[in-house]
């Protein structure tokens, strides 16, 4: 739903993002009060992909402060989270990490085997903590929000809106505020490596300290971003973009619109995101794997046949180049031989030829 409550605010916020930044819902909204400083298609339901990990996080943070769990808690990996695809640490069946790095990995590095670790320390089970879940959305007022699994891989009944994760992202940074840091961190060390968050904005936009992206063909890019500047904490909701670039560059441009306007938007405007009006013509979920540019998906997955075609030519004319070579320094080799000069490298013979 396009939120026409905001006039010249909209106006504005049209000339100030790109063309192609409407292709998926989006929300821009004051974190503490959850004033909705713009709004467009937000009821449209959607893949959450690894946005899915923020419940993962809230659960886990639940069980931290039940006493259920501690954070120097060593959690295992079994075989299902072994075999769990990347994004993922790789960890061996029976490895273990403390639940401290097992949240880092999940905010930072996004990875899906520990999410499932995860899920079976706190839940017993993937179905168990799924179960929670989907009770724990319900409870939070994500009335169009269903999980299937703890990490947001591919599947058809996982589905949420940019509006319920909106209510998700300000319920975890309002309930545990004492790990606010972890949505900041740029990175983290496991081991000797440095993992690296898929959130560029961590090192580009003043004043960002959060959220949380995802990705899969299906959904596109995604992100729940957060940027505080003055004492103000504004977060973007951004679904469906086809590339990492234009996540970034469409939550950045939303940020930054909410920032400078945000004075006469709040005094004018009392909608927050609980009170906006839900769309009657909502649509249901889509695949925009088509658009997406990124390997296995959309326009590179059509790509892909003649890039192969082009790597195996190259290859041949390598080959060919190579054995020609190879003809020549032979032949070179028989000739130096035949007029008494040293074998070996032809070149060095002809240097070496004056002298002899």
């Amino acid at each position: 739903m396009r939120a026409g409550l905001f006039c010249c605010g909209l106006f504005a916020a049209v000339l100030l993002l790109p063309a192609a930044a409407f292709a998926g819902p989006a929300l821009l909204f004051e974190a503490s009060s959850g004033k909705v400083l713009y709004a467009e298609d937000v009821d449209n339901l959607w893949h959450p992909a690894s946005l899915t990990k923020i419940m993962t996080a809230y659960i886990t943070f639940e069980a931290l402060r039940d006493g259920k769990l501690k954070l120097d808690d060593k959690i295992s990996c079994s075989e299902a989270a072994m075999n769990e695809p990347p994004s993922k640490i790789g960890l061996p069946l029976g490895a273990e990490i403390s639940v401290d790095l097992a949240l880092k990995a999940l905010i930072v590095k996004s990875a899906n085997d520990v999410a499932v670790m995860l899920a079976e320390a706190v839940g017993g089970s993937v179905d168990g903590f799924v179960e929670r879940m989907n009770t724990t959305a319900r409870r939070l007022g994500m009335t169009r929000t269903h999980y299937v699994n703890p990490n947001g891989l591919p599947a058809d009944g996982q589905v949420t809106t940019a509006r319920d994760l909106a209510k998700l992202s300000r319920a975890v940074l309002r309930d545990f505020p004492q790990y606010a840091d972890l949505w900041a961190m740029p990175d983290f060390l496991i081991g000797k490596r440095r993992l690296a968050s898929h959130n560029s904005l961590l090192r580009s936009f003043d004043g960002a300290d959060g959220l949380k992206t995802g990705f899969i063909c299906d959904s596109g890019f995604n992100v729940v971003a957060s940027a505080t500047r003055d004492g103000t904490r504004l977060m973007a909701v951004v679904l469906g973009e086809p590339s990492s670039s234009d996540r970034a560059v469409r939550a950045a441009s939303l940020l930054e619109h909410g920032f400078q306007t945000y004075g006469w938007k709040t005094f004018f405007n009392p909608t927050d995101i609980n009170s906006l009006p839900l769309d009657k013509d909502a649509k249901p979920v889509i695949s925009i794997r088509d658009s997406v540019v990124s390997w296995g998906c959309g326009r590179h997955q059509k790509t892909n046949a003649s890039l192969k075609a082009r790597k195996l030519r190259a290859r041949a004319v390598r080959a060919k180049r190579r054995k020609q070579k190879s003809i020549a320094k032979g032949s070179l080799a028989t000739k130096t031989s035949q007029a008494g000069l040293p074998q070996g490298n032809p070149a060095k013979a002809v240097r070496m030829a004056p002298s002899q």
